[in-house]
């Protein structure tokens, strides 16, 4: 039986710099939309997890593409990840070492996938692990505009399947992605709304 399992959080999170606000010219409806993250859970198997988070960003899809195709920067933004870099594919595609860090109950956990990537422009990009520290994990992105009055957004949802390893306690790692998850939408919105506030020189 699958159970599912649905939470919405607010979160208050700085400006993307000091001196520009880009919430402050919004309808205050537009920007509660964009603080928000849902997450869901569900149990496909008995230690198999798919997890879904979705958030709303005030900018075109094209500005969060760029953002999450910029692969070997994502380190630079994204909280627990500490390593990304393409590596070379048998068959001239997309593949991604990735290494992420974090404590667990006081201990140090580090967990490395190799990804391979399909980018469907303007829609979805979806991974898959080749190589790694899970027994099965794969996922996408998914981007949908949206537009609220004279402003153009999207709607991005990221989805995860996860199968840890007998070593790795269900619970623990359903937790700590759920948060990862929620952590990741997040700095996304801000460094999408911070690359829109940079104007280019004149």
């Amino acid at each position: 039986m699958i159970k599912e399992q649905n939470t919405t959080e607010n979160f208050d999170f700085p400006s993307p710099s000091d001196d520009t606000n880009l919430e402050e010219d919004l309808p205050a409806d537009a920007v509660a939309l964009a603080a928000k993250v849902e997450i869901k859970i569900e149990k496909i198997a008995q230690r198999q997890r798919q997890i879904s988070a979705t958030i709303q960003i005030l900018q075109p899809v094209e500005h969060i593409w760029k953002v999450l195709t910029d692969y070997e920067a994502l380190p630079d933004f994204l909280p627990n990840l500490a390593k990304s870099r393409l590596i070379a594919h048998p068959n001239g595609g997309i593949r991604l070492e990735q290494i992420g860090s974090q404590r667990l109950l006081n201990i140090n956990f580090c967990a490395r996938v190799v990804l391979d990537l399909e980018e469907y422009f303007p829609k979805e990009i979806s991974f898959r692990m080749v190589e790694g520290d899970f027994k099965g994990f794969s996922g996408s992105w998914c981007l949908e505009p949206y537009s609220l009055g004279e402003y153009i957004g999207t709607n991005l949802c990221y989805t995860i399947q996860v199968w840890p390893k007998l070593t790795m306690p269900v619970a623990i790692i359903e937790n700590r992605l759920s948060k990862d998850l929620r952590l990741n939408l997040l700095a996304i919105h801000q460094r999408v709304e911070h690359l829109a506030s940079k104007k280019p020189d004149v």
